[in-house]
């Protein structure tokens, strides 16, 4: 067991070994401070070359350390600490565990920057990030905050550079700019995590992201095959593997051919069949003036009163076992017969469930 002093703080004493034994020395804040007199009170002591090679040594060790000190503070604007893609959800203290995670805990140590980048994970991202805008934003903590943003800038910048899903993140943003408006008009009210100054100017971020979206241009394929090139039946089969209707009335608006295909009566009944249950359709039926029911402003009657369905290419999931949130990634499952987690079952497939951004949310509600 090491001995305190009084002083816990004191620097310590340093010792010599001699042939009578180990002596102690004067403390090494008073050799620092008999030395610093010494130079000052005479003129005469100057360093000589070795003196001179051992101070700027360590001169440059001290800065060395400095710069790996500064670096390693500036790498909590990424996700550089943690290389698990998994937590462990804990809602209570145990003996084992002290404390509870929290959603911003859990925002730092899953690893959403590598998500963006997979295809099949962007969406899922996306949809997270736009309800903790919308409701969780103060909760979370100032590194976990540092991070959201960060995220959303790659998110933003991805957008810009490959032109691929802009009205998600027009609508993300959307939501976190009314977000952060009341936040700072109401700032007596909220508790929010930061100077209100640095809200200010995340505000002016999103607004300036808002506007780069708005003015951001398609650019045109002169080359190769086109949409317009394939067969109508290619075409319609691809219209009726959208699950968005937005997505079928952005993509009717590219050529008068599509413009015909994506007002198919029979393309909105499906969709809204694949959404809605029959109950849902009886409440807000619209009908024409031929008795036909107009499925496609049902659809989007009915979007305004119940939620869809939210299909997504891969998401989070939860191990009932372990109680491990964790990103699974299936070519090193189907390879290395990896779960994506230490799982401790016998049968860990079997206590696996695919967690919605909703379920995340309330997975850290208390």
């Amino acid at each position: 067991m090491p001995f305190l002093g009084q002083d816990w703080r004191s620097p310590g004493w340093s010792w010599i070994k001699t042939e009578d034994g180990w002596k102690r020395c004067d403390s090494c804040s008073q050799e620092l401070d008999r030395e610093n007199n010494q130079c000052t009170g005479s003129h005469d002591i100057i360093l000589n070359s070795e003196d001179e090679e051992i101070f700027n040594n360590e001169a440059c060790e001290y800065a060395s350390k400095k710069r790996k000190k500064d670096h390693f503070r500036n790498s909590t604007n990424a996700q550089g600490f943690y290389r698990e893609k998994w937590i462990y959800v804990h809602k209570e203290s145990t003996k084992e565990r002290h404390g509870y995670c929290t959603l911003g805990e859990a925002f730092n140590r899953l690893d959403f920057s590598s998500a963006i980048q997979d295809i099949r994970r962007f969406t899922y991202v996306v949809k997270l990030l736009q309800l903790i805008a919308k409701s969780q934003l103060t909760s979370l903590s100032g590194v976990a905050q540092k991070n959201y943003f960060n995220i959303l800038d790659k998110i933003v910048q991805k957008v810009l550079h490959d032109h691929q899903n802009p009205r998600l993140i027009k609508d993300l943003l959307q939501d976190l700019s009314s977000t952060l408006c009341i936040l700072i008009r109401g700032v007596g009210k909220s508790v929010l995590v930061g100077n209100i100054n640095i809200w200010i100017c995340r505000l002016e971020t999103v607004l300036n992201w808002q506007q780069q979206l708005q003015n951001l241009q398609m650019t045109k394929v002169n080359s190769g095959l086109t949409l317009s090139d394939l067969p109508l039946h290619m075409l319609s089969n691809i219209l009726h593997r959208f699950s968005d209707g937005w997505d079928i009335v952005t993509l009717g608006q590219v050529t008068p051919t599509l413009y015909v295909l994506s007002e198919d009566r029979q393309l909105w009944k499906k969709l809204c069949q694949y959404h809605f249950a029959e109950k849902q359709f009886c409440r807000h039926l619209i009908l024409s003036e031929k008795g036909h029911i107009e499925w496609k402003l049902m659809y989007f009657t009915l979007q305004k009163y119940y939620p869809t369905k939210e299909q997504y290419g891969d998401t989070l999931h939860f191990c009932r076992h372990c109680s491990i949130l964790f990103w699974k990634d299936y070519h090193l499952a189907w390879l290395f017969k990896d779960s994506g987690h230490p799982c401790t079952a016998a049968d860990p497939d079997s206590c696996f469930m695919p967690v919605s951004p909703q379920h995340f949310i309330d997975l850290f509600k208390f």
